[in-house]
């Protein structure tokens, strides 16, 4: 079985570094070959491709941009009105995408609007989505792109994202019915939904494409307490034969390279010690 490979999600991980560049130079440091750089929007595509290449760094996925964060904003696939804004983030997201050599995009789903009622909006934001997720598909493919769809628990992170389960995430990609979208499976969603993480990695695993971690419920490190047995889900993972990558989005307890025991322990069991990959 080959061993899993991890991603530093840049948003989360070495924020003891204000700029992304240097962000990416740490992560290198601390033996990652990946990185996600969720929102690179506010940096020259060309600095950050070039930091990259200079760390040896993988760059694996990127968001499409939230949208009019003041209103509250969180992304625009699914929003009733905002179909235009959306291919124009979609467009944006697709010039950096190239420029940073990174092939696979969030398409972010957004929130239900604010004065209205989830069930109430459902069908119609579950047609904005599959129109948009349409368009996209079209788009990215002519690129040679993936892109992700992300269920965003709604208990504790955000009451209003739209996509909120597998199960939902799986039936709208259905619809949808192009190859090159994907399933972003998040552990730490996942669990605060649904639980059942084996067998919901064993039903979704033909739809997976990413996969992002963090323990429940303080999204710290895989290794620190809580709900989540992470030995057993890597073996898990290794077992059904996952290839792709696995984002480190959590919050660190304190400094970024003090809570990566739990990833050199990871390391050093499958053989890898003292080496980067």
């Amino acid at each position: 079985m080959a061993p899993l490979r991890f991603a530093a999600n840049l948003n989360w991980l070495f924020t003891e570094r204000p700029a992304l560049p240097e962000r990416l130079e740490a992560a290198a440091r601390a033996g990652f070959r990946a990185a996600e750089l969720p929102e690179p929007y506010a940096w020259d595509p060309a600095l950050l491709r070039g930091a990259a290449d200079r760390a040896g760094l993988a760059l694996v996925l990127i968001n499409t941009p939230p949208g009019d964060q003041d209103k509250g904003e969180k992304g625009l696939g699914a929003v009733p009105g905002r179909q235009a804004a959306f291919r124009e983030g979609l467009a944006l997201a697709v010039k950096y995408a190239k420029a940073l050599g990174c092939l696979r995009i969030h398409l972010m789903a957004g929130r239900v609007p604010a004065g209205t009622e989830r069930t109430a909006m459902a069908p119609e934001m579950e047609a904005t989505f599959i129109e948009n997720l349409r368009y996209a598909a079209d788009i990215l493919a002519q690129e040679d792109m993936t892109g992700l769809v992300e269920p965003m628990n709604s208990r504790i992170t955000d009451p209003r994202y739209f996509l909120t389960t597998p199960h939902q995430a799986a039936a709208i990609l259905e619809k949808v019915g192009r190859p090159n979208l994907w399933l972003q499976l998040d552990i730490f969603h996942c669990q605060i939904m649904d639980g059942n993480l084996t067998q919901t990695l064993k039903t979704y695993f033909p739809l997976i494409g990413h996969i992002q971690i963090g323990q429940v419920p303080g999204r710290h490190e895989p290794d620190s307490p809580g709900e989540v047995n992470f030995p057993y889900l890597f073996q898990l993972l290794e077992s059904l034969g996952y290839e792709g990558y696995v984002g480190c989005e959590y919050t660190p307890q304190g400094d970024t390279l003090e809570g990566l025991g739990w990833l050199h322990a990871y390391w050093e069991s499958r053989g890898r010690q003292q080496r980067r990959w």
